[in-house]
């Protein structure tokens, strides 16, 4: 009874407030830089309510990306999950690794989570493959994400290896309108597709500005997404599909007679087998035409 009660009180002691996180950086001499996007969640209870929709277990892996002074990683490491944070500031790092380091479930890398564009720092992806989940466990991704890193981390979180079961995350509105917008709506584009394609998707929280220390000048939204697992996934290459996308909304302009797939074959025969309206353009197709148009591409050109 005692044990479960000083649970209860370490996991409401987990976390830094804004005077906490201030007195951290002036004391290291830093302080948050726009390059990378470093925005501090200081509203605990926000913070709580993010990490209790991961429902994580000490089974669990996480994976945290943008960890500043880790006042999310405490909340993490006190769920009993093991943790691999990723912080690209290497003063940052620095405090984590004095204030948390000693923690044996705690992987701390002072790298950039994204190698190029479209593919997570190998680094990263080792070290999660090195920590496997336990028995019942999952790969989870809980993060208040970097606002510039956001659109192409969240796609190839869902198309990597290892396999993420759950993902819960703070990002920018816009970018939460954007993954959750339909065909026709202004928002709509590869995002939204590859998320309808790869994942449930839905907003738990809005967050205003003044929860976040600097202030962004936007709302942000929590936002949980629930990967499908592999047979439950509409494409046979995801990740071919996600391209494909990505190249047919460079120019969302175009009507679909004049546009050609990545390989150079022309959309022309595949857009009459499925009774597609030639003179659509990419933002008014579904989810489910773009999945259909580009399996028709692939049988085509593989004739």
């Amino acid at each position: 009874m005692h044990a479960r009660r000083a649970d209860r009180t370490m996991l409401r002691m987990a976390g830094q407030t804004l005077s906490q996180i201030r007195a951290l950086l002036a004391a290291a001499g830093l302080r948050p830089r726009k390059r990378y996007g470093q925005h501090f969640l200081i509203d605990l209870n926000l913070m709580r309510k993010l990490v209790a929709a991961a429902n994580l277990q000490p089974a669990d892996v996480v994976l945290e990306v943008g960890c500043g002074t880790g006042s999310l990683t405490e909340m993490l490491l006190e769920t009993g999950a093991r943790v691999v944070a990723v912080e690209i500031d290497r003063g940052f790092s620095r405090i984590v690794q004095q204030r948390l380091g000693e923690n044996p479930r705690l992987t701390l890398i002072n790298a950039d989570i994204l190698a190029g564009k479209h593919a997570f720092n190998p680094q990263v992806t080792a070290a999660l493959q090195a920590e496997k989940p336990q028995p019942g466990g999952r790969y989870a991704l809980v993060s208040n994400l970097p606002y510039q890193i956001a659109t192409p981390l969240l796609i190839e979180a869902l198309l990597c290896e290892p396999r993420f079961e759950c993902l819960v995350c703070t990002v920018q509105k816009e970018v939460a309108d954007r993954l959750l917008a339909r065909a026709g709506q202004e928002d709509y584009g590869p995002l939204a597709v590859v998320t309808d394609t790869l994942a449930q998707a839905r907003p738990l929280f809005t967050i205003p500005p003044e929860a976040f220390w600097p202030s962004p000048q936007i709302e942000s939204v929590i936002l949980h997404l629930r990967p499908l697992p592999p047979g439950k996934i509409p494409v046979t290459e995801p990740r071919a599909f996600a391209q494909f996308v990505r190249h047919m909304f460079t120019h969302r302009r175009k009507m679909l007679r004049t546009a050609s797939h990545p390989g150079g074959h022309p959309l022309a025969p595949a857009i009459e087998l499925l009774g597609i309206n030639p003179r659509a353009r990419p933002q008014e197709l579904t989810p489910d035409q773009w999945r259909r148009l580009f399996q028709s591409m692939r049988d085509l050109s593989s004739r």
